[in-house]
């Protein structure tokens, strides 16, 4: 696998192919069990990883040229994104990591490189969304730089809505 930067060996940044949907499917369950069981409960994170995480899904999407970026550190995976470049504005689709490397600048980092590619397809701007009620992480982005610049109620099925905030970064 190609590595993307190294810090100091501390952490690598891994573009991910389609054998790694496993991995990441494994992160994911672990950090949404982690973080949002107090924002959306445990019946919309279920529905939520099995449409989102399923391994056929994962795969499809980066063949279709989503790019999803592993994270490790001292070779441990912690974390991965989820970029989809688009002609002015990149899509962050996903950007997630685990609890126990939380405060550690990472996820600044995470964002920082997600940014750092996107720029280098031409990309104007970089985008997101963003549970209203996910403070934390509205707080790591409003510190990188992003904005809210609207508001979305999507209804994603089964009676359930994703009630987010649309954010911007300039690049």
């Amino acid at each position: 696998m190609k590595v993307l930067m190294n810090d100091v060996s501390r952490e690598t940044f891994r573009l991910s192919t389609p054998a790694d949907a496993p991995l990441i499917q494994k992160l994911a369950e672990r950090i949404w069990w982690q973080v949002y069981p107090s924002i959306i409960g445990e019946a919309q994170i279920r529905y939520m990883l099995e449409r989102m995480y399923a391994l056929p899904t994962i795969r499809a999407e980066i063949e279709a040229g989503v790019e999803y970026v592993l994270l490790s550190l001292a070779s441990r995976p912690v974390g991965f994104y989820a970029l989809e470049h688009r002609p002015e504005t990149a899509r962050l689709h996903k950007l997630y990591l685990d609890v126990d490397a939380h405060g550690q600048g990472l996820g600044q980092r995470m964002i920082a490189h997600a940014a750092e590619r996107a720029r280098d397809r031409g990309a104007r701007f970089m985008d997101l969304t963003v549970n209203k009620n996910n403070q934390r992480a509205i707080r790591a982005y409003k510190r990188a730089g992003f904005k809210i610049v609207q508001s979305l109620v999507l209804d994603i099925g089964q009676g359930y809505v994703m009630d987010d905030y649309r954010m911007c970064l300039p690049l």
